[in-house]
């Protein structure tokens, strides 16, 4: 069985598009072009297969343009649990600026999932699911799904023993916040900003990031993790929160550094370091996925010596 099982209720397929730089309103000649199977969940499932950890991948794909998943999956390895429906696939735009390194990202819209189409993916998922098995729900949702699925899913897999990480945004991050005990996961991963959606008010200075995510932790979830961007992330548990800080490296893509950041945090629960061991494997995958294009770790050995480089320091109350 796997380890690891992600969902990805909304895939997409990635084409980045290299520019010298973006200029608005301009007529732009491309670089460069690639396209990747991706979405959060399974750019998790790739990242934790690069890693070597057995990984199961679920959720919803289009079967008029399925190929490119099939064949990532089958390339690293990966469960490919995925159920299909008529239409394809969405294709999201990603316009990485050479000049800036910064990426513009545009969103198209998703499949219509019915009911019917989750309670077959549900299926999939509980027929994975054993004790203590990581199951990592993440991303956007089709909007034809409730804000409450993520909570509503969460229940269904730890009442089968499992251990839900949630990367998630928007009502649907609000609603698994929001939930009952019973619906609330293991792990959340917000950025600052949606954290400050859910707290109400901004959180500028790193104290109060860290404030918040210890509320979190006193209502039920025993671990958050708050991603900074480049100024790392903030790791709360019951008994100590720290502050974690990566290296300066040479970007190549920041495209799914977010989602390997995610697979780090997988990868450390399911070896079960402890929490400064869990920021500092979880910032390395981050920090070399960057060196990289496509949501794809460098060799092992290369992510253990930029985890030796992680500045791992305690936030007190």
């Amino acid at each position: 069985m796997s380890a690891v099982v992600t969902l990805t209720l909304n895939p997409a397929i990635d084409q980045t598009v290299t520019l010298d730089r973006l200029v608005p309103g301009a007529v732009h000649r491309a670089r460069d072009v690639r396209s990747d199977a991706g979405g959060k969940g399974v750019n998790v499932a790739r990242c934790l297969a690069d890693w070597g950890i057995p990984v199961a991948a679920t959720g919803i794909l289009g079967q008029d343009n399925a190929a490119p998943f099939e064949q990532c999956l089958a390339e690293k390895g990966i469960d490919d649990r995925f159920c299909w429906i008529s239409g394809e696939t969405r294709t999201n735009l990603k316009l990485l600026d050479l000049a800036t390194g910064d990426t513009t990202d545009v969103n198209l819209p998703g499949l219509a999932v019915t009911p019917g189409t989750l309670d077959a993916v549900r299926a999939v998922l509980v027929d994975m699911v054993r004790p203590d098995t990581l199951v990592v729900l993440a991303g956007s949702l089709p909007g034809s799904l409730p804000p409450e699925t993520y909570a509503h899913l969460t229940r269904d897999l730890k009442a089968r023993g499992a251990r839900v990480l949630l990367d998630a945004s928007g009502p649907a991050l609000a609603a698994a916040l929001a939930s009952e005990p019973a619906g609330l996961p293991h792990l959340v991963k917000p950025n600052r900003h949606e954290l400050e959606e859910w707290a109400g008010r901004p959180l500028t200075a790193l104290g109060e990031v860290a404030d918040a995510a210890r509320t979190l932790v006193a209502r039920g979830i025993p671990l958050v993790v708050v991603s900074l961007g480049a100024d790392g992330a903030i790791l709360a548990s019951q008994d100590e929160t720290l502050h974690a800080r990566p290296p300066a490296m040479r970007v190549a893509s920041t495209v799914g550094a977010g989602d390997a950041l995610v697979a780090g945090l997988a990868a450390a629960l399911h070896i079960g370091f402890d929490l400064a061991g869990t920021a500092r494997l979880a910032l390395a995958f981050a920090a070399g996925k960057l060196t990289k294009p496509g949501a794809n770790l460098p060799g092992r050995a290369e992510v253990e010596a930029i985890a030796r480089t992680i500045a791992v320091e305690a936030v007190r109350p």
